[in-house]
């Protein structure tokens, strides 16, 4: 029986530049953010207009976590306690937490078939629910029409932060990923396309949003020290009227993340062509189902995600752990019983009026997902599929 034997939490080692960057702050012992010289800019500076400009957007503020960075778009979009939020009932944790922490309340939206927010659910909660806000999750990297996201959000007066954290680099119709919204956060946490342990970023075109979050993240009366911000004029009012809720990154991340800035591009690339493989390959399995991605869509196959439709609880329960004897980590969604980084919409209690979705509960039922680590060759990632391959068509 053949099994494979590399973790897959194992991520790629930080470049080169990145570590001789991050020990050159260390040996600075500046790692705050505004520990500079007159006229020197940060690593967290330099990193910000870095990644603006890789976005096309005039301002970027890098964060904690990107967890923080959904929590300080609530705030700075002016969410008020017990408003509601649309958001995606397929997506992890942080997202509804991130409503909940700014007060807000989560409208849950229906995944369609292609693990993308249902458009046809959407446009009737957004028409029901009277929501002013929408907090998108692209999540497991899966971009939905964008397009007709955006006429929704235009119809009803909808104020849309995109979810970012599964989309460094992914694109719907020649359009970045976290251009579409008013605000956009990423995550630069260990398992996504770039990696600071945690960390994140908060985008957007709007002045009065990013003064807003500037002053969010803990900038005191600093705010002038950033250079991927709005003129000091912008935080006139503002700088009195919003509370410092310290969530900077440091310049020691910062170090770390910005050679990685310059390469996602060609870490994107190399996800892809291991993503290939690994569709190719389960897409022979009759019963496998993995949905056909639009051609608007560039996608960062950074994990894979597919369906055994025809399967009980019970089999797919049987085939994860078929796998993992064999060395291969599936994760499912569809579990009624939150595991690891994975919990069911209806494991968040904390949401009032829990609605039920049977929709969602069904397709959930029956996906799973695999991280895709760049420290896997494509040699791995077609013995990963033929293993995955094999528990299948036994169980069957």
């Amino acid at each position: 029986m053949t099994i494979f034997k590399k973790s897959f939490t194992q991520q790629e080692s930080i470049p080169e530049e990145g570590i001789e960057a991050a020990i050159a702050v260390m040996r600075s012992g500046r790692l705050h953010r505004y520990n500079t010289l007159p006229g020197e800019k940060s690593e967290v500076d330099l990193l910000e207009l870095e990644f603006a400009e890789y976005l096309g957007v005039p301002y970027c503020l890098a964060c904690s976590s990107g967890g923080y960075a959904l929590h300080i778009a609530m705030r700075a979009a002016g969410l008020q306690a017990g408003e509601k939020v649309l958001c995606n009932a397929f997506t992890l944790a942080p997202v509804p937490g991130a409503i909940h922490n700014s007060g807000g309340v989560p409208v849950l939206v229906d995944v369609a078939e292609d693990y993308c927010i249902d458009l046809d659910d959407l446009e009737a909660k957004a028409a029901e629910s009277g929501a002013k806000y929408f907090m998108l999750s692209h999540m497991r990297g899966h971009v939905a029409d964008m397009d007709r996201i955006m006429a929704i959000c235009e119809r009803y007066n909808i104020f849309l932060i995109e979810d970012c954290a599964h989309t460094m680099g992914a694109s719907w119709n020649g359009v970045k990923s976290g251009t579409f919204g008013d605000v956009a956060c990423f995550s630069a946490q260990t398992y996504k396309h770039m990696n600071s342990g945690e960390g994140g970023f908060l985008t957007t075109r709007h002045p009065d949003i990013m003064a807003k979050a500037v002053m969010h993240s803990g900038s005191y009366m600093l705010f002038d020290r950033h250079f991927a911000s709005p003129s000091k004029d912008v935080f006139d009012e503002i700088r009195y009227e919003t509370p410092n809720y310290s969530g900077r990154m440091d310049n020691l991340r910062a170090a770390i993340l910005r050679p990685q800035l310059a390469k996602l591009d060609e870490k994107c690339a190399s996800w892809n062509r291991r993503y290939t493989v690994i569709e190719n390959i389960l897409a022979e399995c009759s019963v496998i189902r993995i949905p056909t991605r639009p051609d608007a869509e560039v996608f960062v196959g950074s994990s894979i995600q597919f369906s055994i439709p025809s399967f009980s609880a019970a089999k797919i329960a049987q085939v994860i752990r078929d796998c993992e004897e064999r060395g291969v980590v599936l994760k499912w969604f569809g579990n009624a019983e939150p595991t690891d980084y994975t919990s069911r919409y209806d494991s968040w209690r904390y949401i009032e009026n829990m609605p039920n979705l049977p929709k969602t509960r069904a397709i959930l039922a029956t996906l799973l997902d695999i991280r895709i680590p760049l420290t896997f060759s494509e040699s791995d990632c077609e013995l990963i599929s033929h293993i995955i391959v094999d528990v299948v068509k036994g169980s069957e």
